[in-house]
């Protein structure tokens, strides 16, 4: 099993690149059948042009499906793997048209990409399906046992066992049954997680699983987290870890406001039919205020009016402030669909035109809800180093419903490892998040805040 594992990366990297090359000859007969017979003579590039043509569509196909994860077939659920394709593919393609009409100088019939379009589904989807049975096959779920400290593995465990088809938690043990113990029993597992652990007491195991080559999770601490941003120091023969501890550098706040400033414009102008449709709808519906405004926090504390569509009833706060629920009732049939859809929030672009929020950033928070998590959870302000986000780190990867301290270490990770292209990324990854459900979870019938008592 051992001599297989290390095949593991090769197997997803060869189907990956079949895939590609699959895709990048596809779209070549397209070229060479179809569009380049129709270019006048004087438009036709010579042979290298048109290897070139190719070459291109290739790259913007491998930058799609890299950024929505199509090609993390052995990480992924087989439904996320899928939507992942057909979003890659539906967006390589739209630029492919363009590239087309660019280099024909003209405006160029659509249907052939059309056509390519739902040969590409035809072709890769099953190529999908396919590469994750022999996956499954080769390599099943990792037998593995949780070691925990003072609080209760449980919440993990239920997260790790929604995904049987590649964890399979077997064992649980406290990390006070004492090293000799937890080390024989390790030995008998295939993996290991170390769930929320002292530091002290993790350190010894992470060490003896690096020795015995055995795979290790491990839950990060906030200080993990922060550590992940350090700048590496080699002015000495003793490594340093630098952390600056200021959220963002000024020119990187610079960059982040002109590339909010020309998305939200931009998204203005996309967005403005279904911004007056939506808004019709909810006018329609009870003769109601379109528009929700409340008082939420960003950067440093700050207080500003957040925009959304309303979703709720007018009277949905008479109770005060809570989350939405599942199944709540005071969801009106337009906000089910609007909320589902996260359409609810495309006001909020104009919240980030005057400045008051980024594209990307942690979720703004009431400030009364934030500070009931604050008294849980001191470290909670540490995510106002950088300005609220409409999308972002806690957005993409975690829920609606996840867990205060939970969305805090995702949206440090994305504060202490920023850049630009993070940006962008998460940006086109919330196009993927309209399309899964889980995302838009409420929180449970009695809870009025995330956190779980």
């Amino acid at each position: 099993m051992r001599k297989r594992e290390q095949y593991k990366h090769l197997l997803n990297l060869t189907a990956n690149y079949m895939m590609l090359a699959m895709e990048a000859a596809m779209f070549a007969y397209t070229w060479y059948i179809i569009y380049y017979p129709m270019l006048e003579k004087a438009n036709r590039p010579w042979n290298r042009g048109n290897w070139a043509v190719i070459g291109i569509y290739a790259l913007i196909m491998y930058f799609f499906t890299r950024t929505f994860g199509g090609y993390r077939i052995g990480y992924l659920r087989i439904t996320d793997i899928c939507l992942s394709q057909i979003l890659s593919i539906l967006c390589a393609n739209a630029i492919g048209y363009l590239q087309v009409c660019l280099v024909a100088n003209d405006y160029m019939p659509a249907h052939p990409m059309a056509v390519l379009t739902g040969a590409e589904f035809i072709v890769i989807l099953p190529g999908v399906y396919l590469v994750r049975f022999v996956y499954t096959r080769l390599y099943p779920p990792k037998k593995m046992i949780v070691i925990y400290g003072k609080r209760s593995p449980d919440d993990l465990i239920g997260k790790i066992n929604s995904r049987k088809d590649k964890y399979n938690v077997c064992a649980t043990a406290s990390v006070y049954l004492g090293y000799e113990e937890l080390y024989t029993r390790i030995l008998e597992y295939e993996a290991v997680v170390l769930c929320d652990l002292p530091t002290s007491m993790r350190n010894p195991i992470l060490k003896f699983c690096f020795d015995q080559n055995k795979r290790t999770y491990i839950t990060p601490k906030i200080s993990d987290i922060i550590l992940m941003g350090t700048e590496h120091i080699h002015l000495f023969d003793s490594p340093l870890m630098l952390s600056r501890n200021r959220g963002l550098t000024i020119e990187q706040r610079f960059v982040k406001r002109m590339m909010d400033i020309v998305f939200s414009i931009l998204a203005i102008v996309i967005s403005s039919p279904i911004l007056l449709l939506i808004g019709a709808c909810i006018k329609i519906y009870d003769k109601g205020p379109v528009f929700y405004t409340q008082e939420r926090l960003t950067r440093d504390g700050e207080t500003f009016q957040i925009i959304k569509f309303r979703s709720m009833r007018m009277d949905s706060e008479r109770d005060g402030a809570q989350l939405a629920k599942k199944d709540d009732d005071r969801i009106t049939p337009v906000g089910r669909i609007i909320r589902r859809t996260h359409f609810d929030e495309l006001p909020q672009i104009f919240n980030i035109l005057k400045g008051e929020m980024s594209f990307v950033g942690p979720r703004p928070e009431r400030e009364s809800i934030a500070k009931e998590y604050e008294a849980i959870i001191p470290e909670f302000s540490f995510r106002l180093k950088v300005k609220a986000g409409l999308t972002g780190y806690a957005q993409v990867y975690g829920k609606y419903n996840t867990t205060p301290y939970d969305k805090l270490k995702l949206d440090l990770t994305y504060i202490e490892n920023y850049s630009a292209w993070q940006d962008l990324k998460l940006m086109l990854m919330t196009f993927k998040i309209i399309f899964q459900k889980e995302n838009t979870e409420g929180i449970e019938k009695g809870q009025v805040t995330a956190v779980r008592k």
